[in-house]
């Protein structure tokens, strides 16, 4: 029997359980080091690889300073493409290979029964800041229901925690507050604090909630504004919580609700299949220190209180004060004090919004890249675990990979005035097996799950079938190429202003589908416009046969305001709808939790 089986069946037990098993005990740290070590030689081997190949091809003709700033682009750039490619190939293997994955990834999952009773009291917080009220409390009215008819609805206190600074919201929130306790009658297990400032931000608004509420209540799920979680999927994390008391956090695996939107219903069908394998993957390596998201998650608050306080960053800027981007300093902090972080990888009952055009999903990507940022000045808590220093790490190199991107399409643009000297003739099929390659490592996370769900007949049909399955992905295909250099050159100039004391305001997220205007299409996105102008035109003037290599750029970067119009149209919204493309699951049969929503995240007319 090997060591994991002897944990999984309980063999371990006491100080012999601790030297031997991660907090939970029921993974070895032995086993957990070897897939981490195995992930490493994977990453490390393919990362030389095409480093030394790239260097290769810069070397022909002679290596000039500015190969050396390709060379050191390209390196930064690809680190988040092949650990991509790895945790999908890795997921998908353990999705449909030989072994169990519930046992040999999520273990602590298998502690839980499906029919315990629920023993703990778990405080449901929810944290506004000028969003729309009556949506924000039918969610939360749709969640209690669920869980009061399970039988289970005594344990939960409903917390309503607003940051929000608009008189008018704030009435609202508080009329419907007033109405939903008036229907609770006695014991209605309902609050609604207000702060009268934003000091700390999210994370502030939660601390505050456990400084005055934390003692009565031993575990919290944590939820956004547009969070939703059908009563099964609340009462398993909790149940899985109850049974790993060494448990801290448990994420759940978030997936993107039905949408009006056509730039949300398109995105998030690319990115629900991108997370299946990958997130699979990625959790059986990082096992006890997993991710924590923000939302969607239930956590142990006495360690959480004791453990988990931000520090404030000193100095002035934009990179100073509060932390914008707490989650993961959270879940770091939680594995010091000694306690598992994970992530439940598959997909359940739990829900998000995604942001309905592209301006908005710019605006959000810049927050979380200010927050990133501030991570720099944190990779040397004392105490952290290594894995717990890499994923802050990770956390950074997201953005400085995308800021990376962006030089490398400006250095390779200004290669056209490099003189070289060279006897024989650029290795050009070489040069194009790297960027395929390249190019297709970066899309195995979504072609991971695409064949993931055409290998199982039950997804299938929950997608409407084959058909349609293959139908969204060919839409999908185009809209993330065209997607991806906007985003990354909105993330470059912030990122450069970020230098010079530029920083973002943490305002309400727009969640409906709504008309762009030309105008407003225009006025965030002309720097693309500008840039594939002067990029296209050198190329052109100086090296027309290296413009076909740089189509997909341009094609963004030129078509960013169409795009953006185009994709935020309502009416595009509906005809995708009307035909099924990009439909979730949840489009097909709607669960109770959903279907108790209209399609713009309020009460339906039969809701309670």
């Amino acid at each position: 029997m090997s060591l994991d089986e002897k944990i999984a069946d309980g063999l371990f037990t006491g100080a012999d359980a601790a030297e031997r098993c991660v907090p939970t005990g029921v993974q070895s740290l032995r086993e957990l080091r070897r897939r981490r070590a195995l992930v490493l030689g994977l990453n490390a081997a393919t990362y030389a690889g095409f480093v030394a190949l790239f260097a290769y091809l810069l070397a022909h003709g002679g290596f000039t300073p500015l190969d050396g700033l390709l060379l050191l682009a390209f390196g930064l750039s690809t680190p988040w493409t092949i650990l991509g490619f790895w945790n999908a190939v890795i997921g998908l293997w353990l999705l449909h290979g030989p072994g169990d994955p519930r046992r040999s990834v999520y273990p602590f999952a298998g502690k839980a029964s499906d029919d315990a009773s629920i023993t703990a009291r778990v405080a449901v917080v929810m944290a506004l800041r000028n969003e729309d009220p009556e949506r924000a409390f039918a969610r939360l009215r749709t969640m209690r229901a669920e869980l009061d008819r399970s039988g289970e609805g005594e344990r939960f206190t409903w917390f309503i925690l607003s940051d929000t600074t608009l008189d008018a919201v704030a009435g609202a929130e508080e009329a419907l507050f007033r109405a939903w306790r008036e229907e609770l009658g006695p014991s209605p297990r309902l609050h609604y604090r207000r702060r009268s400032d934003n000091i700390g931000f999210k994370a502030g608004n939660i601390r505050d909630f456990v400084d005055r509420w934390g003692d009565e209540h031993e575990l919290m799920l944590v939820l956004d504004a547009d969070s939703l979680l059908g009563a099964s999927t609340i009462l398993r994390l909790v149940r899985i919580m109850q049974a790993n008391p060494m448990l801290g956090i448990l994420q759940s695996l978030v997936v993107g609700m039905p949408s009006r939107s056509a730039f949300a219903r398109i995105f998030q069908f690319g990115m629900r299949h991108g997370m299946r394998s990958y997130t699979m993957g990625a959790s059986w390596w990082a096992g006890d220190c997993g991710p924590y998201w923000g939302h969607n998650a239930v956590i142990r608050i006495a360690p959480f209180r004791a453990h988990c306080a931000l520090p404030v960053l000193p100095g002035r800027g934009p990179l100073a004060g509060h932390i914008l981007s707490h989650d993961q300093i959270e879940a770091v902090l939680m594995r010091r004090a000694g306690y598992e972080v994970r992530v439940l990888p598959e997909e359940t009952e739990s829900y998000e919004e995604n942001p309905p055009h592209l301006t908005e999903f710019t605006r959000r990507d810049l927050r979380w890249c200010q927050g990133n940022m501030q991570y720099w000045r944190l990779l040397a808590m004392p105490g952290l675990k290594p894995m717990s220093r890499f994923q802050i790490a990770w956390a950074i190199l997201m953005y400085v990979g995308a800021f990376a991107w962006v030089l490398f399409m400006v250095l390779a643009t200004l290669k056209v005035f490099d003189v070289e000297r060279a006897d024989t003739p650029f290795p050009a099929g070489l040069g194009l097996t790297l960027f395929a390659v390249t190019f297709l490592m970066s899309l195995a996370p979504k072609l991971a799950g695409l064949l993931d769900v055409l290998l199982r007949p039950d997804e299938r049909r929950r997608y409407g079938g084959a058909g349609r399955v293959l139908a969204g992905a060919l839409l999908e295909f185009p809209f993330s190429v065209l997607l991806g250099p906007v985003v990354a050159l909105r993330i470059a100039i912030f990122m450069v202003g970020l230098a010079f004391g530029r920083t973002v305001t943490w305002e309400a997220q727009a969640r409906d589908a709504e008309r762009l205007s030309w105008r407003t299409a225009l006025r965030g996105l002309w720097p693309q416009f500008l840039f594939a102008v002067l990029m296209g035109g050198v190329l052109y003037a100086f090296a027309p046969a290296a413009l076909v290599w740089a189509v997909p750029v341009l094609a963004g970067l030129l078509g960013a305001a169409p795009f953006a119009v185009l994709t935020a149209e309502p009416a595009v919204g509906r005809w995708l709808a009307r035909r099924g493309l990009c439909a979730t699951p949840e489009e097909q049969v709607p669960p109770p939790c959903l279907a108790a929503q209209d399609p713009a995240g309020r009460p339906a007319p039969a809701a309670a």
